[in-house]
């Protein structure tokens, strides 16, 4: 019996290139050993990518974000915080969406993921405190134009997590 054209695309897998991962985006923590639950209506993102309690990921993607090609597997350790540029061209530096950085632990790829609705803020401000103060670091990430949030922007890290509302250390 043949099958129509797009029947076909239909049941080929969802694991090609340039297509998204529809399936469970369950998993336990690599890390911490936490089970992770997903529902995109909480979390605010469609790819779960890290895990909301400790902030660790794992390296899945490899060239579009919820494409689950990679062939390394590795963990990846959140080094620091960072701002996407906003689409706006009137928009200021750190106007963009927070995001956390994370360095794979197999090969050293530094990604970009954006911070979930349900991330635990102490979490992120754990890793801001680490990290904010680190020159060496820095300066590593300067060179492949990622700049970090410095100690001088508690501020806004706060604005963006908690809505304005400075919370004292």
């Amino acid at each position: 019996m043949k099958q129509l054209r797009n029947q076909r695309r239909q049941s080929a897998s969802p694991q090609r290139y340039g297509q998204s991962y529809n399936g469970t985006q369950e998993f336990t923590c690599l890390h911490c050993g936490h089970f992770v639950g997903f529902a995109p209506e909480i979390a605010g993102v469609q790819n779960r990518n890290h895990c909301p309690y400790c902030l660790w990921s794992r390296h899945l993607d490899w060239r579009t974000p919820g494409d689950r090609l990679s062939n390394c597997q590795a963990g990846m350790r959140p080094v620091g915080l960072t701002t996407r540029r906003s689409r706006n061209k009137y928009a200021r530096e750190r106007d963009g969406e927070l995001m956390i950085v994370h360095r794979c632990t197999g090969c050293g790829v530094l990604v970009l993921n954006r911070i979930a609705a349900d991330d635990w803020a102490e979490a992120i401000l754990e890793l801001f405190e680490r990290s904010a103060s680190d020159q060496a670091l820095a300066a590593e990430l300067a060179a492949s134009e990622v700049v970090l949030l410095g100690a001088n922007e508690a501020a806004l890290l706060s604005r963006r997590l908690f809505g304005g509302v400075i919370r004292a250390g």
